[in-house]
């Protein structure tokens, strides 16, 4: 491992500072406005959501970052901002124009992002004065603080950042996310804002990112909606002084690594943090003739409605978790397939075995189920991530809007 852990998330990186104010959009007793800001402009790129309904913030930040530079990001939670034609792309353009005013900087330089309700107007008398309050009140601290205001129904705030040394440098990548409910792997399902003080151009930028969100958060589903608001950002403001990424090379390769760890941390913490949520779902497909077999296959076991309620009850059900791969689009001989549950074999060669009952429960009920699938085809192998399906979160949907 060529990267190590450290504190301080999405403004661990240099020169990266983030703020938070409350518009009340929602919920009056916490943030729920922030800007994230570079001190110098950036290398920026963006993945985002693939349906074909998308926010008005999607657009105004996918048109800003076709010229692969950006310095700051104003994000709200408790409003999509979604499916409010023109008045709500006038909204986002007045969000950023607020920000960038505060900030000193163009106003093409600020990206959006919202999550929330779809088909409201934004209340923008309450949230235009919150984001020049956020926008004024930066600091190196303001990470958490920006982290804990895009939450909507999340639990907990997810954070992450590692460090690593390139070219005699020692350079820093940080990210925050948002996301428990509308998680479906098409993308990047959710709100994520990463940062690095690396020096690479936007072109190695972009490759980069795509790389890191398909081994990440495309792997990851709670319950099957992708959502109209999905963005994943990754700025990049060269002040760690390393030589400048600019090709595939051993640098760029440790940077992906590194990138990609911090998106699979936010990603595993989503996936954990669904919606009524008890237990984390990681499937991990071995043996593929072929990389897209290993991931289709992993992401619609994870994804499937059955194999998630089998988990919740308990239930050994392996059956589901092959019709699952069965349907996925993955090739794959069924007559060959080895099905596990943590370290305890279920299936072997598409058949059942005449496992233990009770030790199967036993490891359904813990906080993390491992299922596996060998296709024994081949060298090819990946991981998708969800969780199991409970009462709670038909509770929790049923009165979202109100």
């Amino acid at each position: 491992m060529e990267y190590i852990p450290v504190d301080g998330g999405v403004t661990a990186p240099g020169g990266f500072l983030a703020g938070a104010a409350c518009a009340a959009i929602k919920r009056k007793d916490r943030a729920d406005v922030a800007v994230l800001y570079s001190q110098v402009p950036a290398a920026a790129a963006g993945v985002f959501t693939a349906n074909r309904v998308k926010a008005a913030p999607v657009l105004l930040s996918m048109e800003r970052l076709s010229g692969g530079r950006a310095q700051a990001v104003v994000a709200n939670s408790g409003n999509a901002n979604a499916c409010n034609g023109g008045g709500g792309l006038s909204d986002a353009r007045a969000m950023t124009a607020a920000a960038a005013d505060v900030l000193g900087i163009p106003e093409e330089y600020v990206l959006a992002a919202s999550t929330g309700v779809i088909g409201k107007r934004l209340p923008m008398d309450r949230v235009l004065p919150a984001v020049r309050k956020a926008a004024a009140n930066l600091s190196r601290r303001g990470g958490s603080q920006a982290a804990e205001a895009i939450m909507t129904t999340d639990t907990f705030r997810k954070e992450a950042a590692v460090s690593l040394a390139l070219g005699g440098r020692r350079v820093t990548v940080g990210g925050m996310a948002k996301g428990s409910g509308m998680i479906h792997p098409n993308m990047a399902t959710m709100l994520c804002f990463l940062t690095t003080d690396a020096a690479i151009t936007p072109a190695c930028l972009r490759q980069a990112l795509k790389s890191a969100a398909d081994r990440t958060f495309n792997m990851i589903t709670v319950d099957g909606d992708t959502s109209t608001n999905d963005m994943a950002v990754v700025l990049a403001n060269g002040l760690a002084g390393n030589e400048e990424i600019c090709a595939p090379g051993e640098d760029y390769r440790l940077f992906v690594e590194a990138l990609t760890a911090v998106c699979q941390k936010l990603a595993v913490d989503i996936a954990r943090d669904g919606e009524g949520a008890t237990k984390l779902i990681e499937v991990t497909v071995r043996g593929a003739a072929t990389q897209e077999d290993a991931r289709l296959a992993a992401r619609a076991v994870a994804a499937s409605s059955l194999v998630k309620a089998a988990v919740f009850g308990r239930d050994a059900n392996w059956g589901r978790i092959l019709c699952a791969a069965g349907y996925s689009g993955a090739s794959f001989d069924p007559g060959l397939v080895d099905v596990f549950l943590g370290g305890l074999q279920v299936a072997a060669g598409g058949s059942g075995l005449d496992f233990d009952e009770a030790k199967a429960k036993e490891i359904l009920g813990g906080e993390k189920v491992e299922i596996v699938l060998d296709f024994k085809e081949g060298g090819f192998s990946a991981t998708a991530w969800g969780c199991d399906l409970s009462y709670d979160y038909v509770k929790i949907n049923a009165d979202y809007r109100t």
